[in-house]
């Protein structure tokens, strides 16, 4: 789907509706519903194909599978062949030393997907490890350039940050959407246990989004998830922030479905009862 036409549907929806969602899935059916529902945007990411295998969205951060390998398989097999008027997004995780960023940029646009988000992204990642990983040259600064490399191919651009400095960093680079992204997704078997509080996330997207604002007003600003997991969340940071959208994964999906799932399962189990 071409970048214009996006950015137009999506500038459309903020004026409309007053917001946008995206939703991160792992599945094909999960796609197919959450467009149904009405998201805005869908992307593939190793952790949605992760989180429907049972397992938190955090996996993506170890060795188990190639993480650009698993978004490749989860987008063109899944996501692509039944969504049609949803842009599809891959999640890339720019440090992969098995590509070489601007071809793999170009292979991502001509299998279909319409823009990338940095995902896995070194923001999330702090303490000695992530020294450790700088040390050998494994930088948030990847993430920026495949970026600037993706907006010069017209690839729309989804870009997560935790820090005022990384936001500059993005919109530098020509991301469309800045996007706060405020930790593992509360909630259900395998939510946070100890996320900040919808307070604290609330003053962290502001202190960014006022940099949007000064920079740039005309990119579009969102949270991910983090303590923001039901409706009301969302109302308050609406309400209290200049945040013009949500991307959730777990939101969307696993809590849903944890919820679903047992309940139907428990039902079936006592029916007949005496």
């Amino acid at each position: 789907m071409d970048r214009n036409l996006i950015l137009n549907r999506l500038r459309a929806q903020v004026n409309v509706n007053g917001h946008i969602v995206g939703a991160a899935v792992g599945s094909g059916m999960t796609a197919k519903c959450t467009a149904m529902g009405g998201a805005d945007l869908l992307l593939a990411l190793s952790a949605g194909k992760y989180r429907v295998m049972g397992r938190s969205s955090y996996t993506s951060y170890f060795c188990h599978g190639n993480s650009n390998d698993i978004a490749m398989e989860l987008g063109t097999r899944e996501l692509l062949p039944v969504i049609r008027d949803v842009p599809v997004l891959f999640g890339l995780f720019a440090s992969d030393p098995g590509i070489h960023i601007y071809e793999y940029l170009k292979e991502i646009k001509e299998r279909g997907f319409s823009g990338i988000v940095n995902f896995p992204t070194m923001a999330l990642i702090d303490g000695k490890f992530r020294e450790a990983l700088e040390e050998e040259g494994n930088t948030y600064a990847d993430e920026v350039e495949a970026m600037r490399l993706a907006r010069y191919l017209d690839l729309f651009t989804v870009a997560f940050v935790v820090t005022e400095e990384q936001a500059v960093q993005m919109l530098e680079a020509g991301a469309d959407v800045i996007c706060v992204h405020l930790g593992l997704t509360k909630g259900g078997l395998l939510g946070a246990r100890n996320p900040i509080s919808i307070y604290e996330a609330k003053e962290v997207a502001e202190r960014i989004f006022g940099i949007c604002e000064e920079r740039n007003p005309q990119v579009l600003r969102m949270i991910y998830a983090g303590p923001a997991n039901t409706p009301i969340d969302m109302q308050y940071i609406y309400q209290n922030t200049t945040c013009q959208g949500y991307i959730g994964g777990s939101t969307f999906e696993r809590i849903p479905a944890e919820h679903a799932i047992c309940n139907i399962t428990r039902a079936f189990k006592s029916c007949g009862s005496f």
